[in-house]
Protein backbone atom coordinates (compact mmCIF):
# COMPACT_ATOMS: atom_id res chain seq x y z
CA UNK A 1 0.00 0.00 0.00
CA UNK A 2 1.32 3.27 -1.25
CA UNK A 3 1.98 6.02 1.81
CA UNK A 4 0.56 9.59 1.95
CA UNK A 5 3.95 11.42 1.45
CA UNK A 6 5.50 8.79 -1.36
CA UNK A 7 7.42 10.74 -3.68
CA UNK A 8 8.57 13.54 -1.06
CA UNK A 9 12.12 14.06 -0.32
CA UNK A 10 13.01 15.87 2.99
CA UNK A 11 16.73 17.42 3.76
CA UNK A 12 16.52 17.25 7.72
CA UNK A 13 18.46 19.76 9.22
CA UNK A 14 17.20 19.71 12.59
CA UNK A 15 18.11 18.31 16.10
CA UNK A 16 16.87 17.59 19.70
CA UNK A 17 13.34 17.52 19.50
CA UNK A 18 11.14 19.91 18.23
CA UNK A 19 12.31 19.60 14.47
CA UNK A 20 13.25 15.65 14.68
CA UNK A 21 9.62 15.51 15.67
CA UNK A 22 8.46 17.50 12.29
CA UNK A 23 10.51 14.79 10.04
CA UNK A 24 9.92 11.92 11.91
CA UNK A 25 6.06 12.59 11.40
CA UNK A 26 6.69 13.37 7.80
CA UNK A 27 8.78 10.10 7.93
CA UNK A 28 5.87 8.30 9.35
CA UNK A 29 3.68 9.13 6.16
CA UNK A 30 5.76 8.00 3.91
CA UNK A 31 8.62 11.00 3.07
CA UNK A 32 11.75 10.28 2.68
CA UNK A 33 13.88 11.89 5.42
CA UNK A 34 17.50 12.25 5.07
CA UNK A 35 19.15 13.59 8.10
CA UNK A 36 22.58 15.76 7.63
CA UNK A 37 24.36 15.45 10.90
CA UNK A 38 28.19 15.97 11.42
CA UNK A 39 30.57 13.45 11.09
CA UNK A 40 32.14 11.84 13.74
CA UNK A 41 29.24 13.88 16.37
CA UNK A 42 25.93 13.83 14.63
CA UNK A 43 22.71 15.22 16.41
CA UNK A 44 24.10 15.93 19.63
CA UNK A 45 21.04 14.26 21.40
CA UNK A 46 23.11 10.48 20.20
CA UNK A 47 24.83 10.69 23.58
CA UNK A 48 22.56 12.42 25.99
CA UNK A 49 21.10 10.95 28.78
CA UNK A 50 22.40 7.56 27.65
CA UNK A 51 21.62 4.94 29.54
CA UNK A 52 24.47 2.59 27.86
CA UNK A 53 27.31 3.85 27.10
CA UNK A 54 28.66 4.16 24.13
CA UNK A 55 25.15 3.79 22.11
CA UNK A 56 22.41 5.57 20.62
CA UNK A 57 20.46 7.79 23.45
CA UNK A 58 16.38 6.51 23.58
CA UNK A 59 16.33 10.43 23.11
CA UNK A 60 17.69 9.87 20.14
CA UNK A 61 16.16 6.79 18.67
CA UNK A 62 12.67 7.75 19.81
CA UNK A 63 12.58 10.91 17.16
CA UNK A 64 14.31 9.56 14.65
CA UNK A 65 12.62 6.93 13.41
CA UNK A 66 11.80 6.01 9.50
CA UNK A 67 14.86 8.45 8.47
CA UNK A 68 18.42 7.99 6.58
CA UNK A 69 21.42 9.66 8.55
CA UNK A 70 23.99 11.07 6.14
CA UNK A 71 27.36 12.94 7.75
CA UNK A 72 28.39 16.21 5.74
CA UNK A 73 31.04 18.50 6.37
CA UNK A 74 29.22 22.02 5.51
CA UNK A 75 32.51 23.75 6.22
CA UNK A 76 34.52 22.03 3.06
CA UNK A 77 33.71 23.45 -0.19
CA UNK A 78 33.40 19.86 -1.61
CA UNK A 79 30.90 19.35 1.11
CA UNK A 80 29.13 22.24 0.42
CA UNK A 81 28.76 20.99 -3.27
CA UNK A 82 27.10 17.85 -1.90
CA UNK A 83 24.38 19.73 0.18
CA UNK A 84 24.08 21.85 -3.03
CA UNK A 85 23.06 19.25 -5.06
CA UNK A 86 20.67 17.92 -2.21
CA UNK A 87 19.01 21.13 -2.23
CA UNK A 88 18.44 20.58 -5.81
CA UNK A 89 17.12 17.07 -5.35
CA UNK A 90 15.28 17.53 -2.44
CA UNK A 91 11.50 19.18 -2.20
CA UNK A 92 11.57 20.52 1.56
CA UNK A 93 14.51 21.72 3.88
CA UNK A 94 13.84 21.61 7.75
CA UNK A 95 16.00 23.55 10.07
CA UNK A 96 16.24 24.04 13.87
CA UNK A 97 18.82 26.32 14.18
CA UNK A 98 19.84 29.10 15.63
CA UNK A 99 18.93 32.01 14.03
CA UNK A 100 20.70 32.86 11.13
CA UNK A 101 22.96 30.09 11.20
CA UNK A 102 21.77 28.86 7.90
CA UNK A 103 22.53 32.30 6.32
CA UNK A 104 26.01 32.03 7.90
CA UNK A 105 26.43 28.66 5.99
CA UNK A 106 25.80 30.34 2.57
CA UNK A 107 22.70 28.99 2.15
CA UNK A 108 20.01 32.44 2.60
CA UNK A 109 16.65 31.84 0.97
CA UNK A 110 17.66 33.57 -2.07
CA UNK A 111 20.62 31.27 -2.23
CA UNK A 112 17.77 28.28 -2.22
CA UNK A 113 15.48 29.87 -4.15
CA UNK A 114 18.59 30.26 -7.32
CA UNK A 115 19.21 26.19 -6.64
CA UNK A 116 15.56 24.99 -6.50
CA UNK A 117 12.52 27.78 -6.87
CA UNK A 118 10.17 24.59 -5.81
CA UNK A 119 12.06 24.12 -2.29
CA UNK A 120 10.01 24.36 1.06
CA UNK A 121 12.00 26.03 4.00
CA UNK A 122 10.66 24.89 6.98
CA UNK A 123 12.44 26.58 10.48
CA UNK A 124 10.93 26.13 14.25
CA UNK A 125 12.64 29.43 16.11
CA UNK A 126 11.71 30.43 19.81
CA UNK A 127 10.19 33.60 18.81
CA UNK A 128 8.07 34.85 15.64
CA UNK A 129 9.58 38.48 14.59
CA UNK A 130 9.72 41.07 17.35
CA UNK A 131 12.09 42.51 20.36
CA UNK A 132 13.13 38.57 21.40
CA UNK A 133 13.36 36.70 17.76
CA UNK A 134 17.47 36.50 18.14
CA UNK A 135 17.17 34.53 21.91
CA UNK A 136 17.69 31.07 22.26
CA UNK A 137 14.84 28.76 23.39
CA UNK A 138 14.30 25.75 25.01
CA UNK A 139 10.81 23.63 25.78
CA UNK A 140 10.76 25.05 29.25
CA UNK A 141 11.59 28.73 28.19
CA UNK A 142 8.71 28.26 25.41
CA UNK A 143 6.44 27.07 27.93
CA UNK A 144 6.60 30.08 30.01
CA UNK A 145 6.63 33.05 27.39
CA UNK A 146 3.84 31.09 25.56
CA UNK A 147 1.52 31.87 28.49
CA UNK A 148 1.13 27.90 29.65
CA UNK A 149 3.36 28.26 32.87
CA UNK A 150 1.67 30.85 34.11
CA UNK A 151 -1.73 29.44 34.38
CA UNK A 152 -0.59 25.90 35.54
CA UNK A 153 -0.11 24.71 39.33
CA UNK A 154 -2.08 26.04 42.70
CA UNK A 155 -2.52 29.17 43.07
CA UNK A 156 -1.12 29.44 46.43
CA UNK A 157 2.53 27.95 44.79
CA UNK A 158 4.82 28.96 41.79
CA UNK A 159 4.41 28.76 38.08
CA UNK A 160 4.94 25.27 37.05
CA UNK A 161 5.74 23.44 33.75
CA UNK A 162 3.93 20.50 32.44
CA UNK A 163 5.45 17.75 31.50
CA UNK A 164 3.98 16.96 28.18
CA UNK A 165 6.45 18.95 25.54
CA UNK A 166 4.30 21.12 24.26
CA UNK A 167 7.06 23.51 23.39
CA UNK A 168 9.25 21.29 21.32
CA UNK A 169 7.20 18.55 20.19
CA UNK A 170 3.99 20.64 20.27
CA UNK A 171 5.67 23.08 17.77
CA UNK A 172 7.06 20.37 15.57
CA UNK A 173 3.79 19.33 14.96
CA UNK A 174 2.89 22.63 14.05
CA UNK A 175 5.54 22.69 11.74
CA UNK A 176 4.91 19.39 10.25
CA UNK A 177 1.33 20.82 9.53
CA UNK A 178 2.29 24.14 7.44
CA UNK A 179 4.90 21.56 5.70
CA UNK A 180 1.90 19.73 4.48
CA UNK A 181 -0.13 23.02 3.19
CA UNK A 182 3.18 24.02 1.41
CA UNK A 183 3.33 21.19 -0.58
CA UNK A 184 -0.53 21.34 -1.47
CA UNK A 185 -0.10 24.88 -2.83
CA UNK A 186 3.16 23.90 -4.68
CA UNK A 187 1.06 21.58 -6.44
CA UNK A 188 -0.85 24.94 -7.49
CA UNK A 189 1.75 27.47 -7.86
CA UNK A 190 4.60 25.47 -8.72
CA UNK A 191 6.47 28.03 -5.91
CA UNK A 192 8.20 26.89 -2.68
CA UNK A 193 7.68 29.38 0.36
CA UNK A 194 9.05 30.01 3.93
CA UNK A 195 7.41 27.64 6.74
CA UNK A 196 8.03 29.16 10.28
CA UNK A 197 6.86 27.79 13.57
CA UNK A 198 7.76 29.84 16.62
CA UNK A 199 7.73 27.70 19.73
CA UNK A 200 6.20 30.91 21.66
CA UNK A 201 3.46 30.72 19.05
CA UNK A 202 2.61 27.47 19.19
CA UNK A 203 2.56 27.01 23.06
CA UNK A 204 -0.19 30.03 23.36
CA UNK A 205 -2.10 28.26 20.10
CA UNK A 206 -2.40 25.51 22.81
CA UNK A 207 -2.96 27.57 25.22
CA UNK A 208 -6.03 29.76 23.33
CA UNK A 209 -8.65 28.72 26.20
CA UNK A 210 -6.16 31.24 28.34
CA UNK A 211 -6.21 34.24 26.39
CA UNK A 212 -10.16 33.54 26.26
CA UNK A 213 -10.49 33.75 30.04
CA UNK A 214 -8.28 36.64 30.36
CA UNK A 215 -10.97 38.77 27.69
CA UNK A 216 -13.27 37.06 29.93
CA UNK A 217 -11.62 38.32 33.31
CA UNK A 218 -11.21 41.85 31.58
CA UNK A 219 -14.44 42.08 31.34
CA UNK A 220 -16.15 40.78 34.13
CA UNK A 221 -13.56 40.60 37.12
CA UNK A 222 -14.28 37.21 38.19
CA UNK A 223 -14.67 33.22 36.43
CA UNK A 224 -16.85 31.42 38.31
CA UNK A 225 -15.34 27.85 36.88
CA UNK A 226 -12.30 28.68 38.78
CA UNK A 227 -11.64 27.12 42.47
CA UNK A 228 -11.01 30.71 43.01
CA UNK A 229 -14.83 31.58 42.98
CA UNK A 230 -16.49 32.49 45.24
CA UNK A 231 -14.42 33.11 47.99
CA UNK A 232 -10.91 33.40 46.61
CA UNK A 233 -9.98 36.63 45.40
CA UNK A 234 -9.16 37.36 41.11
CA UNK A 235 -6.49 39.40 39.78
CA UNK A 236 -5.28 41.39 36.76
CA UNK A 237 -4.65 38.17 34.98
CA UNK A 238 -5.78 34.59 34.71
CA UNK A 239 -5.21 32.48 37.47
CA UNK A 240 -3.62 29.18 38.01
CA UNK A 241 -6.32 26.80 38.24
CA UNK A 242 -5.33 24.16 39.96
CA UNK A 243 -7.14 20.74 38.63
CA UNK A 244 -10.29 22.31 37.36
CA UNK A 245 -11.11 21.62 33.68
CA UNK A 246 -11.15 25.36 32.37
CA UNK A 247 -14.48 24.46 30.62
CA UNK A 248 -18.16 24.47 31.01
CA UNK A 249 -17.85 21.36 32.88
CA UNK A 250 -16.35 21.30 36.55
CA UNK A 251 -13.89 18.76 37.14
CA UNK A 252 -10.85 17.92 39.82
CA UNK A 253 -8.38 14.86 40.26
CA UNK A 254 -9.77 12.82 43.44
CA UNK A 255 -7.95 10.06 45.43
CA UNK A 256 -8.85 6.50 44.75
CA UNK A 257 -7.90 3.47 46.64
CA UNK A 258 -4.37 3.15 48.20
CA UNK A 259 -3.34 6.71 47.40
CA UNK A 260 -1.62 6.97 50.42
CA UNK A 261 1.18 4.80 48.80
CA UNK A 262 0.73 4.82 44.84
CA UNK A 263 1.15 8.26 43.91
CA UNK A 264 -1.00 8.00 40.73
CA UNK A 265 -3.85 6.16 42.40
CA UNK A 266 -6.08 9.29 41.29
CA UNK A 267 -9.05 9.66 39.01
CA UNK A 268 -10.03 12.49 37.21
CA UNK A 269 -13.70 13.35 37.54
CA UNK A 270 -16.29 15.75 35.48
CA UNK A 271 -19.45 16.52 36.74
CA UNK A 272 -21.30 16.84 33.23
CA UNK A 273 -24.50 18.34 33.82
CA UNK A 274 -26.50 15.61 32.17
CA UNK A 275 -25.61 13.17 33.93
CA UNK A 276 -25.64 15.27 37.36
CA UNK A 277 -28.55 12.84 38.78
CA UNK A 278 -26.58 9.30 37.66
CA UNK A 279 -23.94 11.26 39.62
CA UNK A 280 -25.55 12.06 42.60
CA UNK A 281 -27.46 8.35 42.94
CA UNK A 282 -24.21 6.44 42.27
CA UNK A 283 -22.38 8.45 45.49
CA UNK A 284 -25.35 8.37 47.53
CA UNK A 285 -26.64 11.68 47.43
CA UNK A 286 -29.74 11.05 45.52
CA UNK A 287 -31.23 14.50 47.27
CA UNK A 288 -28.82 16.61 45.63
CA UNK A 289 -30.15 16.25 42.33
CA UNK A 290 -33.65 18.02 43.49
CA UNK A 291 -31.75 20.26 45.88
CA UNK A 292 -32.12 24.00 44.40
CA UNK A 293 -28.71 24.52 46.00
CA UNK A 294 -26.99 21.59 43.80
CA UNK A 295 -30.04 20.97 41.02
CA UNK A 296 -28.31 23.38 38.37
CA UNK A 297 -24.84 23.78 37.19
CA UNK A 298 -25.09 27.85 38.21
CA UNK A 299 -26.44 26.59 41.84
CA UNK A 300 -23.45 23.80 41.88
CA UNK A 301 -20.67 26.66 41.35
CA UNK A 302 -20.12 28.17 44.61
CA UNK A 303 -21.11 24.79 45.98
CA UNK A 304 -17.84 22.55 44.04
CA UNK A 305 -15.01 21.86 46.57
CA UNK A 306 -17.84 20.39 48.74
CA UNK A 307 -19.08 18.62 46.29
CA UNK A 308 -15.69 17.11 44.60
CA UNK A 309 -14.84 16.36 48.74
CA UNK A 310 -17.87 14.18 48.67
CA UNK A 311 -17.20 12.43 45.02
CA UNK A 312 -13.82 11.93 46.83
CA UNK A 313 -14.88 9.70 49.75
CA UNK A 314 -16.66 7.62 47.49
CA UNK A 315 -13.87 7.06 44.88
CA UNK A 316 -11.83 6.83 47.56
CA UNK A 317 -13.33 3.30 48.57
CA UNK A 318 -12.34 2.15 44.82
CA UNK A 319 -9.47 1.48 42.94
CA UNK A 320 -9.18 4.62 40.03
CA UNK A 321 -10.10 1.23 37.79
CA UNK A 322 -13.12 -0.04 39.65
CA UNK A 323 -14.16 3.28 39.49
CA UNK A 324 -13.71 3.59 35.85
CA UNK A 325 -15.67 0.80 35.43
CA UNK A 326 -18.99 1.80 37.35
CA UNK A 327 -18.68 5.11 36.47
CA UNK A 328 -18.71 4.70 32.61
CA UNK A 329 -21.48 2.47 32.52
CA UNK A 330 -23.74 5.63 33.97
CA UNK A 331 -21.62 7.55 30.95
CA UNK A 332 -19.88 9.73 33.48
CA UNK A 333 -16.95 11.37 32.16
CA UNK A 334 -13.92 10.36 33.98
CA UNK A 335 -10.53 9.26 33.62
CA UNK A 336 -7.84 7.25 35.65
CA UNK A 337 -3.94 8.78 36.22
CA UNK A 338 -1.91 6.40 34.30
CA UNK A 339 1.89 5.95 35.33
CA UNK A 340 4.24 6.10 32.57
CA UNK A 341 5.07 2.31 33.43
CA UNK A 342 1.13 1.78 33.19
CA UNK A 343 0.99 3.14 29.53
CA UNK A 344 3.97 0.78 28.80
CA UNK A 345 2.43 -1.93 29.63
CA UNK A 346 -1.16 -1.31 27.62
CA UNK A 347 -2.23 -3.66 25.92
CA UNK A 348 -4.46 -2.05 23.73
CA UNK A 349 -1.78 1.08 22.99
CA UNK A 350 0.27 -1.97 21.58
CA UNK A 351 -2.62 -2.91 19.34
CA UNK A 352 -3.20 0.38 17.90
CA UNK A 353 0.55 1.16 17.37
CA UNK A 354 0.64 3.78 19.31
CA UNK A 355 3.38 2.04 21.64
CA UNK A 356 6.22 -0.17 19.56
CA UNK A 357 8.38 -2.02 20.53
CA UNK A 358 11.80 -1.62 17.76
CA UNK A 359 14.55 -3.49 17.17
CA UNK A 360 17.97 -1.56 17.37
CA UNK A 361 21.45 -3.36 16.16
CA UNK A 362 23.46 -1.53 19.22
CA UNK A 363 20.30 -1.07 21.64
CA UNK A 364 18.57 -3.81 21.17
CA UNK A 365 14.59 -4.03 22.02
CA UNK A 366 13.18 -0.51 23.07
CA UNK A 367 9.75 0.83 23.38
CA UNK A 368 8.83 3.80 21.36
CA UNK A 369 5.73 6.50 20.62
CA UNK A 370 4.47 5.05 17.56
CA UNK A 371 2.11 7.34 14.67
CA UNK A 372 -0.41 9.41 17.26
CA UNK A 373 -2.19 9.98 13.67
CA UNK A 374 -4.14 6.62 11.71
CA UNK A 375 -4.94 7.18 8.27
CA UNK A 376 -6.97 4.54 6.71
CA UNK A 377 -4.82 4.43 3.77
CA UNK A 378 -1.92 5.17 4.68
CA UNK A 379 -0.20 2.98 7.83
CA UNK A 380 2.30 3.36 9.27
CA UNK A 381 5.40 0.92 10.44
CA UNK A 382 7.77 2.69 12.67
CA UNK A 383 11.59 1.35 11.84
CA UNK A 384 14.55 2.06 13.89
CA UNK A 385 16.88 5.71 13.60
CA UNK A 386 19.77 5.43 11.55
CA UNK A 387 23.15 4.83 12.59
CA UNK A 388 25.30 7.53 12.62
CA UNK A 389 26.17 8.36 8.70
CA UNK A 390 24.78 4.77 7.71
CA UNK A 391 22.79 6.22 5.01
CA UNK A 392 25.88 8.18 3.55
CA UNK A 393 26.74 5.83 0.45
CA UNK A 394 23.27 4.77 -0.77
CA UNK A 395 22.23 8.69 -0.87
CA UNK A 396 25.43 9.73 -2.34
CA UNK A 397 24.59 7.24 -5.33
CA UNK A 398 21.21 7.96 -5.52
CA UNK A 399 22.30 11.86 -6.28
CA UNK A 400 24.77 10.60 -8.75
CA UNK A 401 27.99 10.11 -7.72
CA UNK A 402 30.04 7.33 -8.78
CA UNK A 403 32.39 5.05 -6.11
CA UNK A 404 35.12 6.67 -6.95
CA UNK A 405 33.69 10.22 -6.08
CA UNK A 406 32.22 8.89 -2.92
CA UNK A 407 35.75 7.53 -1.73
CA UNK A 408 37.73 11.26 -2.72
CA UNK A 409 34.80 13.02 -0.93
CA UNK A 410 35.35 11.06 2.07
CA UNK A 411 39.12 11.36 1.62
CA UNK A 412 38.72 15.49 1.58
CA UNK A 413 36.92 15.10 4.51
CA UNK A 414 33.56 16.67 2.54
CA UNK A 415 30.97 13.61 3.97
Amino acid sequence: MSKALDGVRILDFTHVQSGPTCTQLLAWFGADVIKVERAGAGDITREQLRDIPDVDSLYFTMLNHNKRSITIDTKNPEGKQVLETLIQKCDVLVENFAPGALDRMGFTWERIQELNPRMIVASVKGFGPGPYEDCKVYENVAQCAGGAASTTGFDDGPPVVSGAQIGDSGTGLHLALGIVTALYQRTQTGRGQKVLAAMQDGVLNLCRVKLRDQQRLDRTGTMKEYPQYPNGKFGEAVPRAGNASGGGQPGWILKCKGWETDPNAYIYFITQAPVWAKICNVIGKEEWATDPDYATPAARLPHLKDIFAEIERWTMTKTKFEAMQILNKYDIPCGPILSMKEIAEEPSLRKTGTIVEVDHPTRGKYLTVGNPIKLSDSPTEVTRSPLLGEHTDEVMTELGYSPEQISALRTAGAI
